[in-house]
């Protein structure tokens, strides 16, 4: 099997900047008080007296990555029909067992403190108790050990029963999360911890507060670290190049050079290209498959980040006997990326379900608001439709994931063949109050400037081979029609985007797009020249777009100088990556082809905004 890759984003973000001391005891009154002491004003410190009186909630992380990379993939299990294999892939994780994993996972437990009681007798005894005992697991490290392998499971396993002579060292408690917050509805990520210590003829009870880290979304705006994109299989069954018509420009070659040549000017790490499986090959949409996410507590001098991947809820169709599928090409998310601070979760309903509603679930449809007034994380973006929609289960997953604090923007991405919100607007930095707007899909800008081109005597040249000519094209009234018709909608998608942030229309930065009506069913819609909207941001000021193939003017494509215009404007310098026959013909663009890791620390102290 492959070896295990560790990305290097991780690094950015998934650091420890300081070690969990063990505090001296610390007297809570009498020689015998009881006293359970938790990080609650969140400065990285359990402390006998927390900045504010403690009157807060002490932070813990769902323990979901790989610290020490023994969680397997094989071979056989990339390619599985059904859902045995994605389920088994899901269930190994550093809190799936009752073990401290190595100091890599000692560190992603948030701590806990029982300062010493030494004027307990011999028959006293302590019993820990939490109120939710599928959501955590409590380790427990006596006075005076330091290393990971000291501490030992308490809670479920160990009963949670405490010795009078552990209530007299005094204890450190490590709490982890062992799953994320799925429906807010069932558990909202918060738990009580109680411990109790009865001596004959007394009885004292402590609890500390604890809440789960949210998964938050990265935004666009945040610098990427690591860029990931597909690339042809070369596995058995899987042909070396992709099999495109002769003649079309593009392909592999030039959408790899492109996009290498955009990292190299934004001063990115070169993107990682991954191939497809033997029998996935052609399932190339990076974005489609994950979602990036980062959960983070503080700890003493700093704040402890772990990325989870939120897999898309996708399921396909084999179109024999077996069993409805997760899409395949996901588990590369188990082989290729988990590992220290990179957890991977899912949430999968195994119900067949004709594939244009089963797109909604990629996560191509989900999407981020950077931050702005009265929405200090920034906010969820997805798309649905009123036929076609997301799988419920996946919607509660990613609106529970953050625990409230993204709330959901829902666009109608029902007229759309693919059905995504990517595929019409994108975040953009801007010179205004908030520093960021919305880049959209402009079908009529597209219109324009074909009536443009052929009015300076262009009307008789070509998109890019096989299209028809501008004049054509002009002429085409079905095309026209559907081109409106996109306009419209458009037009819906931005008021309910300027309705949930304040933007005003005058703020969005359009781009030109021809759309058409799908061949395989004519009342949907998609982009008829590639989308640009629909591209990669590397940092705020760079830009990979999908290159549009607009009419050429006098050497020069007026679809890119309006585009390029639109967003320098904006302070975004836009590099052009060839995917016309590698991704749009397909159906996507840069963006559904690749995804990006991206360094959150801008916004990982969550708990102070």
């Amino acid at each position: 099997m492959p070896a295990r890759t560790t990305t290097a984003a991780c690094a950015v973000v998934a650091t420890l900047t300081g070690a969990w001391p063990i505090a001296a005891p610390v007297s809570a009154g009498s020689p015998s008080a009881l006293a359970l002491l938790a990080d609650t004003d969140h400065d990285g410190e359990v402390d006998a007296a927390p900045a504010g009186g403690g009157s807060g909630e002490a932070i813990f992380l769902p323990n979901l990555d790989d610290s020490e990379g023994r969680c397997q993939v094989a071979d056989a299990d990339l390619d599985a029909p059904g859902g045995a294999a994605d389920a088994r892939l899901a269930a190994c994780n550093d809190a799936a067992d009752a073990r401290v994993n190595g100091e890599r996972d000692a560190a992603d437990l948030a701590r806990l403190r029982l300062p010493a009681m030494p004027g307990l007798g011999d028959a006293a005894t302590g019993l820990l108790s939490v109120d939710a005992p599928d959501k955590a697991r409590i380790f427990v490290r006596r006075d005076g050990d330091r290393l990971a392998a000291d501490f030992r499971p308490a809670l479920p396993e160990g009963g949670g029963r405490l010795t009078a002579a552990d209530l007299r060292a005094g204890l450190e408690f490590g709490v982890e999360g062992r799953d994320i917050v799925r429906d807010r509805a069932r558990w909202d990520g918060r738990l009580t911890i109680t411990l109790t210590v009865t001596d004959p003829g007394r009885r004292q009870i402590a609890r500390a507060r604890m809440r789960e880290a949210p998964l938050l979304l990265q935004n666009d705006l945040q610098p990427a670290v690591e860029v990931l994109a597909g690339k042809p299989g070369t596995g058995p069954g899987s042909p070396p190049a992709l099999p495109f018509p002769d003649g079309l420009p593009g392909g592999w070659q030039e959408f790899a050079r492109d996009l290498r040549g955009a990292t190299r000017a934004a001063a990115v790490r070169a993107p990682r290209f991954v191939a497809g499986t033997s029998q996935w090959w052609k399932d190339t949409w990076w974005q489609d498959i994950f979602e990036p996410t980062t959960t983070s507590m503080p700890v003493p001098g700093g704040v402890r980040t772990m990325r989870v991947l939120v897999r898309s809820g996708n399921v396909v169709d084999l179109g024999d006997a077996s069993a409805p599928t997760p899409r395949p090409m996901a588990r590369l998310l188990f082989r290729d990326l988990r590992g220290p601070g990179v957890a991977v979760v899912q949430q999968l309903t195994l119900t067949r379900r004709d594939h244009l509603t089963d797109l909604r679930n990629s996560t191509g449809n989900v999407e981020s608001l950077p931050p702005y007034a009265g929405h200090p994380q920034g906010r969820l973006v997805y798309g649905t439709g009123r036929t076609r929609r997301p799988d419920p289960a996946f919607v509660r997953l990613l609106t529970g994931m953050g625990q409230g604090l993204q709330p959901p923007v829902v666009l109608d991405t029902g007229w759309l063949m693919v059905g995504h919100v990517d595929e019409t607007m994108h975040v953009v930095r801007a010179p205004n109050a908030r520093g960021w707007t919305l880049m959209v899909a402009d079908p009529r800008m597209a219109a324009r400037l074909l009536r443009r081109a052929e009015a300076a005597g262009a009307g008789g040249t070509r998109l890019f081979p096989g299209s028809p000519t501008v004049t054509g094209l002009l002429g085409d009234q079905a095309l026209m029609t559907a081109n409106d018709r996109a306009a419209r909608h458009i037009d819906a998608q931005i008021d309910t985007m300027l309705a949930a942030t304040g933007l005003r229309r005058s703020d969005v930065v359009g781009v030109p797009v021809l759309f058409s009506a799908s061949e395989a069913e004519p009342s949907l819609l998609k982009a008829y020249t590639p989308g640009i909207p629909n591209g990669l941001s590397l940092t705020a000021g760079e830009f990979a777009a999908p290159a549009p193939y607009g009419p050429v003017v006098g050497g020069h494509d007026l679809f890119r100088q309006a585009a390029r215009s639109a967003l320098e404007a904006q302070g975004v310098h836009v590099r052009w990556v060839a995917d016309l026959s590698w991704a749009h013909l397909l159906g996507g663009e840069v963006h559904c082809a690749t995804n990006a890791l991206r360094d959150t620390r801008s916004t990982a102290r969550w708990w102070t905004r």
